[in-house]
């Protein structure tokens, strides 16, 4: 596994590349059908109230504020991106890098819907896969949407990091 560290700086660009491609389509959605998606503030109360000791809310948006909690949400979902970014190699090892395929970076992408579904969302006060909220299925098919195109987000990143790492 030394290869993680050699091609760290790479991984690192190919997750926030994946994690922009996620806030383009989100801002696109936005705009273009009024679809908003989650708010940053809210996923930077929770990583504050975490810092607290806090983890489990009934509701995330009545929790305690935290200072810079925007700023706080844009870091960690980017954090987030990255972290997730390493499973990749890890599952696929440096071969992928080198020669990144689709199927794989899609496979991941979906995947990570599994973390705020089983984790995030529970413990932000509105169910497992969003099951306390008025439309649950909805939200399902969004979060699966969004994390799909993070999976693309990660295939196109890999490439241009070959072009720019060659």
């Amino acid at each position: 596994m030394d290869f993680l560290l050699l091609n760290y700086g790479k991984i690192v660009l190919i997750g926030i590349g994946a994690t922009a491609t996620m806030d383009i389509w989100r801002f696109l959605l936005q705009k273009t059908a009024g679809v908003s998606s989650l708010d940053l503030g809210l996923l930077g109360r929770w990583v504050g109230n975490l810092f607290r000791g806090k983890i489990f809310h009934t509701s995330i948006g009545k929790a305690e504020v935290i200072q810079n909690e925007t700023k706080l949400g844009w870091a960690s979902h980017y954090a987030i991106g990255i972290f997730f970014s390493f499973l990749l190699p890890i599952l696929w090892g440096e071969g992928w890098l080198k020669n990144p395929t689709i199927m794989p970076a899609i496979f991941v992408g979906v995947g990570t819907v599994l973390a705020p579904w089983l984790f995030m969302q529970p413990a932000m006060g509105i169910g497992i896969a969003a099951s306390k909220t008025p439309k649950p299925y909805q939200v399902r098919l969004r979060n699966i949407a969004i994390h799909t195109v993070y999976g693309f987000g990660l295939y196109g990143s890999a490439l241009l990091t070959n072009v720019w790492f060659q």
